[in-house]
């Protein structure tokens, strides 16, 4: 469910601008240097929605429109093929959205709701309110990109530019540009593709500039941190398996999960899904420091059948299983001190293992625990190990990492945890105003974009224009229907499950 502080807050912050909006239209003091004021400025108030619009930047778009007009025709005919394929990838993925989130309506497996291609999101729900100001700038930054787009393409095909605005709708912020209409009927068909194709054209290309900025930031940043060393704790969950004296802290550089080495966050992802899918690591002890008065603990079987042999208010020791060298078959279980035994030793899959590196008498124990319960040493240098017990997905809950490592004290963990969360933010909220405007549905600019084509394409073909709007009017219906049932039932899946 939507959160509830969250929800009050909204909504008291427009029943407040409602509220003082009616009192001064209502003033009879006041009304007329309101009015006057909020035209001057451009504003426009209605409930739950504010707009801005300004003359400011029609130069710069007028600028832009006459750099290179043959680079531009290129760059906005290029547009023009984007937009008409994006148009027909919106549907055929719309259409795969909704067979997926139809199929995960009807099971319970969880991961088939994560295999979704576009997904609804919810400030609150699905969304983290932690990242409210990166979602809400990079959809402002999309949707200013968008229409800049449509600005310059109008402009070079004579097209007047009334204005730019901006406005903000209940949480959601946008942008516009106003067109002069009339211009924009007096242009052929074509023309008008290159022009409501921009948008969607531009947002893909803000797109692939991000992605780029993503890949290339270990290079641009290089002057400044350093990449492949490890991977940096920037913020340790309090309270959590991490937490404590001898856990993770802020600035710690993480280099290996047990014999699993890390250089950065994809490893340390990988590592820990590797140790939760593989048996329990053990680890080459001298037989000699199996002490008697550490093995001699009454082993008994827990719920799901596996061993234990400690006290369960122990908070250094761990059960140990092993094969005694002289018998092959029996296993033996001893509670030992877990940091003494562990720390600094060799990992082992066997016996064998032991004895190929070690020239002392060794076996190879291996925790007793619950079933999807591991045991992991996590190194990070200069401290001892940080050792761990529990279900490996938790500690990858328990921490966040960077790939970047500063080189200077001044420099600011988490510069780079900034720009790589905003840009991503970017990459999925351009490419995703690319596919729902591409979508031949009312009020957006696919339906601009389906018009035109059918008089471009259908003129000799289907000669009465009444048909010809008749057609594209189904084929809007289709798609509106469409985008429609996805935008409903993603609702439904993200705030009613």
């Amino acid at each position: 469910m939507i959160p509830v502080s969250l929800l009050v807050c909204v909504m008291a912050a427009w029943c407040a601008v409602y509220l003082a909006d009616t009192l001064l239209r209502s003033s009879v003091t006041h009304r007329i240097s309101y009015e006057s004021w909020l035209a001057s400025r451009g504003l426009m108030l209605s409930p739950f929605h504010v707009r801005w619009q300004t003359t400011m930047f029609n130069r710069l778009f007028a600028y832009c429109a006459r750099i290179n007009p043959q680079a531009l025709y290129l760059w906005f005919n290029s547009g023009l093929v984007f937009g008409l394929v994006a148009m027909l990838g919106s549907v055929v993925l719309l259409v795969k959205t909704l067979q997926q989130t139809l199929a995960q309506m009807t099971t319970d497996n969880p991961r088939i709701g994560g295999q979704q291609t576009l997904q609804v999101v919810v400030p609150g729900v699905n969304l983290p309110t932690s990242q409210l100001a990166y979602f809400f700038t990079a959809l402002l930054l999309s949707g200013v990109i968008h229409e800049l787009g449509h600005a310059v393409a109008a402009l070079r095909e004579q097209v007047r530019v009334n204005g730019f605005g901006m406005f903000v709708f209940v949480l959601y912020p946008g942008a516009f540009v106003d067109l002069f209409t009339t211009h924009l009927n007096l242009i052929s068909p074509t023309q008008q593709l290159r022009i409501f194709c921009a948008g969607v054209w531009h947002n893909f290309v803000l797109c692939v500039a991000a992605l780029a900025f993503l890949l290339l930031m270990p290079l641009l940043l290089f002057p400044m941190y350093s990449t492949g060393g490890g991977a940096l704790v920037t913020e340790v969950v309090q309270g959590s398996a991490a937490d404590g004296p001898r856990g993770l802290s802020v600035g710690d550089i993480v280099t290996g999960l047990e014999d699993c080495p890390v250089r950065g966050v994809e490893d340390w992802s990988s590592c820990l899904s590797h140790l939760s899918h593989t048996q329990q690591t053990g680890y080459c002890v001298p037989v000699v420091s199996l002490q008697p008065s550490w093995a001699h603990g009454r082993a008994f079987k827990r719920l799901d059948g596996t061993m234990d042999c400690c006290s369960n208010n122990s908070l250094t020791d761990l059960c140990f299983s092993y094969i005694k060298p002289q018998s092959k078959n029996n296993r033996e279980y001893a509670c030992m001190p877990v940091r003494k035994m562990v720390v600094g030793t060799r990992v082992c899959r066997s016996d064998s293992d032991c004895a190929a590196h070690s020239h002392a008498a060794s076996v190879c124990v291996t925790p007793s625990l619950e079933n999807q319960t591991r045991f992991i040493r996590v190194t990070h240098p200069p401290n001892t190990h940080m050792l761990f017990v529990g279900y490996p997905p938790h500690l990858q809950y328990a921490v966040s990492l960077t790939n970047f490592v500063p080189r200077f004290s001044f420099l600011h963990l988490d510069l780079p945890v900034f720009l790589e969360t905003f840009w991503k933010y970017v990459v999925s909220l351009s490419g995703a105003l690319a596919v729902v405007n591409s979508v031949p549905c009312f009020a957006l600019d696919g339906q601009w974009m389906l018009n035109a084509l059918l008089e471009a394409t259908l003129v000799t073909v289907v000669t009465d224009r009444q048909k010809r709007e008749l057609i594209g009017f189904f084929l809007l219906l289709a798609g509106s229907a469409l985008l429609a049932a996805n935008v409903a039932l993603g609702l439904w899946m993200v705030t009613a499950r």
